[in-house]
């Protein structure tokens, strides 16, 4: 008999490809997940789908099974991650112009444009190479609770605002061997197509993303340190599995090290903020004595 604790899977995926009616589609494919009880969030747009739903192994592995008999879908990569339970409280489906969202002028297609790809261990290489620009396309509190080694922060708080940092930041350095990652891989896959269209020569980017690095059994996360920020329920998942593993977020409060991730349990508030356990205990979940007076104030 399976165990409670390896009954649910979380599944992480994208695939760039024409969705003619994303409107339609997302109606349908409630349904669908509904149906198999998954939790999550899915985006359709007409330039493919980008989706995170939990279920348990055998509802998650129908929803797979049917989704790649779709010829659109047929071959969808999804990462994989064994869980205690959902990881979401609700399953939503929506339609947006974009599934990742830059909002430039003219949109990037990653299947005409994008950076070369690096298998975990090609990455892993690249990153030992002195003469190399790591860009973490991430947001800067993504970054803040792990990262690769000698990647650069973006000070940005949303996808869209990379293009401007970089104009503002990089715009002199597009000669030189450009390494990029996020997540799962889907950021890049844009992401590192923005950078050639301004003239970068010279860009790769890490094929998979962090999921996918931190599960190569040969490379084994090596080089990540801290932990990789999940939009679902968990916030955050280990990746290093080396003995070089070291935790880089600092508590909100103390500044200590820290690498666990909550919301101010303020809920007018509601930031996002690491904290160590003592803070935790004495600031009760708030980020701030203001936020704790004003939540005392409507008890």
């Amino acid at each position: 008999m399976q165990s409670e604790a390896s009954a649910y899977q979380v599944l992480l995926y994208y695939q760039y490809v024409e969705i003619e009616d994303p409107a339609y589609f997302a109606k349908k494919h409630l349904k669908f997940c509904q149906s198999l009880n998954l939790r999550g969030r899915v985006l359709v747009g007409v330039e493919g789908i980008n989706g995170t739903v939990s279920g348990t192994i055998e509802d998650t592995e129908r929803y797979m099974k049917e989704l790649k008999e779709d010829p659109r879908f047929e071959d969808m990569v999804f990462k994989i991650d064994k869980v205690e339970g959902h990881t979401f409280k609700k399953m939503h489906v929506r339609a947006r112009d974009e599934i990742v969202s830059l909002r430039l002028e003219e949109d990037i297609n990653p299947k005409e444009i994008t950076g070369d790809y690096l298998e975990p261990k090609e990455f892993m290489e690249a990153l030992e190479d002195d003469d190399v620009i790591v860009i973490d396309a991430r947001n800067d509190y993504e970054y803040d609770i792990g990262h690769f080694r000698n990647a650069i922060r973006p000070d940005i708080k949303a996808f869209r605002d990379l293009p401007s940092w970089i104009e503002q930041n990089l715009a002199d350095q597009k000669d030189k061997k450009v390494l990029t990652y996020c997540t799962g891989g889907i950021r890049c896959e844009k992401f590192s197509g923005y950078l050639m269209k301004q003239g970068f020569s010279d860009v790769s980017q890490l094929h998979g993303g962090i999921v996918t690095y931190g599960k190569d059994p040969e490379v084994q996360g090596k080089y990540f340190d801290g932990k990789c920020f999940v939009f679902d329920d968990r916030l955050a998942v280990s990746v290093n599995r080396t003995d070089e593993d070291k935790v880089v977020g600092k508590c909100y409060h103390c500044e200590t090290p820290a690498d666990t991730y909550i919301n101010c349990a303020n809920v007018e508030c509601d930031k996002l903020h690491i904290v160590c356990d003592s803070c935790k205990e004495t600031h009760q979940h708030y980020c701030s004595s203001s936020c704790e007076e004003h939540a005392v104030s409507f008890q």
